[in-house]
């Protein structure tokens, strides 16, 4: 096995951190005074990120993306992961379960997405549904020959931005031994379909500029055509193609984690106390060795997960423990440099205190929480026992 990387994989690397080095960091601190990123701005960097060619990078080339390998892929969100979320979303990556798209859906929703013609959002989560995902009370059924779905979708990113939404909807339930299980469908929903509205969420602490939304459906009727993947059949879709998200956090978590660390290194090589650097403390040393190891764990455990399904291997497990492990080792990694960084981690004039709110406890949140994580991991191993 090969741990280093290739030299086009050491380009992909240098392009985009020089993007996000050149094209999101000047915009930071103003996104994080208001909260919004301008149309405008916006706009900019989908183009720029068209023009080198790594827009829907994520996506096979014969629906006209850049065909990368996982690996690849995961290189590319770790080095996002360094800049601000509500800027690089718009360095594109529509979400892959678009590829679960039939006859004219492909024309409808996923080359338009795949071109950056038109950009989606993925809704999922409820007030009462939140890891568990056969909660949820958002429903369709029958009507006529189409579907009418009426319920509520809440912490949908991106929804600002969307044209169209990949909606994750109960369309009917199974009596079984361990009580009632809802059956589950995706639908894509554009926006403005009567019967659907998209309205502002709850004003989160972190992630300025990365809005929240919520989602309503009132009587919005569907057709089957807008069905995506079978009916009754959302966890199949689900299953096949979102495990992205999960190493999409765990790549973001190892790219922002060593931005933060950069931080740390060169406050404790900089910053004296007693007549010397504050590195030179052991208390303060061992904190840089720590850290460090952490985020190089975190990397390989990463690249190791987009490895296997390369080579078609199992994975679940795999990403599981990178996306628990990354989320958590970024936790640990912002909180520790505010600790270096003391009262002045606290201050505005530096972007310390916006990792320590941004990214402290979110990411162990979204995407499958720690406590999720640590089941799909337990349970792959205790399975196969029989426990």
């Amino acid at each position: 096995m090969n741990f280093g990387l290739s030299e086009e994989q050491e380009m992909i690397v240098a392009t985009v951190r020089s993007f996000v080095e050149k094209e999101i960091y000047p915009h930071e601190a103003e996104v994080e005074r208001t909260g919004v990123v301008p149309a405008d701005l916006a706009q900019d960097i989908k183009q720029k990120c068209m023009d080198l060619g790594f827009y829907a990078c994520n996506f096979p080339e014969e629906v006209g993306g850049a065909g990368l390998s996982h690996v690849d892929f995961t290189l590319v969100e770790r080095e996002l992961g360094r800049g601000s979320m509500a800027l690089t979303h718009f360095f594109g990556r529509p979400q892959n379960i678009l590829m679960a798209c039939r006859g004219d859906q492909k024309e409808r929703y996923l080359l338009p997405a795949v071109r950056g013609e038109r950009m989606d959002a993925l809704a999922m989560t409820e007030p009462g549904a939140g890891s568990d995902v056969r909660g949820m009370k958002c429903q369709a059924v029958r009507d006529d020959g189409d579907w009418l779905v009426n319920g509520t979708k809440h912490f949908i990113s991106g929804a600002d931005h969307a044209d169209f939404f990949i909606v994750f909807v109960a369309t009917g339930q199974d009596d079984t031994p361990k009580g009632p299980k809802k059956r589950i469908t995706t639908f894509l929903v554009d926006r403005g379909t009567p019967g659907f509205e998209v309205r502002d969420g709850y004003n989160s602490v972190s992630h300025k500029g990365y809005k929240n939304c919520i989602l309503d459906f009132d009587d919005c009727r569907l057709s089957d055509a807008q069905v995506l993947g079978e009916v009754d059949g959302g966890f199949a879709v689900m299953n096949e193609w979102l495990y992205a998200t999960r190493i999409t956090v765990a790549a973001f978590s190892v790219g922002r984690a060593r931005r933060c660390f950069d931080y740390a290194l060169s406050y404790a090589a900089e910053r004296e106390q007693f007549g010397q650097a504050i590195g030179k403390f052991q208390g303060v040393g061992f904190q840089i060795a720590d850290m460090i190891t952490e985020i190089d764990a975190a990397d390989w455990l990463t690249l190791a997960a987009a490895w296997r399904l390369d080579q078609g291997l199992p994975a679940n497990r795999e990403i599981a423990s990178a996306k628990l492990y990354a989320s958590e080792a970024l936790a640990r990694v912002t909180d520790t440099t505010l600790q270096i960084y003391g009262g002045m981690g606290l201050m505005d004039d530096f972007p310390i205190e916006r990792f320590w709110r941004d990214d402290a406890r979110v990411e162990r949140i979204w995407d499958g929480t720690s406590e999720i994580q640590r089941h799909i991991i337990s349970r792959d191993l205790l399975r196969p026992l029989g426990a």
